[in-house]
């Protein structure tokens, strides 16, 4: 087993939280895990990339090639197609279909939502509605896009979701709880392969 994963989306969003569950996940698999984040100007809206890579054989480098990603998980339309030349041809995007628009030339968000269809592999979700819908905050919305990207990560789901009960059981029950909550209404919400 092996998987290449971009992480992308704009400071605050949660993109790293994502990266640490899928590792915790992965090292409870029994899994080998390289991370590489690049922060770029995160605390002040900017744009957060991070290479995960996890296999079942001992890993050399923590990053990925162009044209060796098997899957772009991000929070943010337009951060997805930041890294597309990264992606495998049969590769998967899960991204947000939401805007985070902190620039003044924003690209059109219909222009930008036909470009993600135009890959085979996608998927594109309304993640901080459906946090909600899940009884979590919006600030769930990182949670919901790992569940829907839990069935191209090649990682069992009960162990995505132990992940995420360890990652976030220092804040308590009732973060826990709903943040399990969100990761279900992705998994819900996605593409089952």
């Amino acid at each position: 087993m092996k998987k290449d994963i971009i992480l992308a989306g704009v400071g605050g969003q949660g993109i790293l939280s994502i990266a640490t569950v899928i590792g915790e996940a992965a090292l409870n698999e029994g899994l080998y895990l390289k991370q590489a984040e690049v922060h770029g100007m995160s605390q002040r809206g900017g744009d957060v990339q991070s290479n995960l890579r996890i296999s079942s054989d001992p890993i050399a480098s923590d990053l990925i090639a162009k044209g060796g990603a098997d899957l772009i998980i991000s929070l943010e339309p337009m951060e997805a197609l930041r890294y597309v030349e990264y992606l495998k041809p049969d590769g998967w995007i899960v991204t947000s279909s939401a805007p985070f628009i902190n620039i003044p030339n924003y690209p059109d968000l219909d222009e930008l939502k036909r470009h993600v269809e135009s890959f085979k592999n996608h998927v594109m979700l309304d993640v901080e509605s459906l946090a909600k819908e899940a009884g979590a905050p919006a600030q769930a919305a990182n949670m919901v896009l790992l569940g829907a990207a839990i069935p191209m990560l090649g990682i069992d789901h009960d162990k995505m979701i132990e992940g995420v009960k360890r990652v976030f059981a220092r804040k308590g029950d009732e973060v826990v709880a709903k943040n399990v909550a969100a990761v279900e209404a992705g998994y819900a919400n996605g593409i089952k392969l």
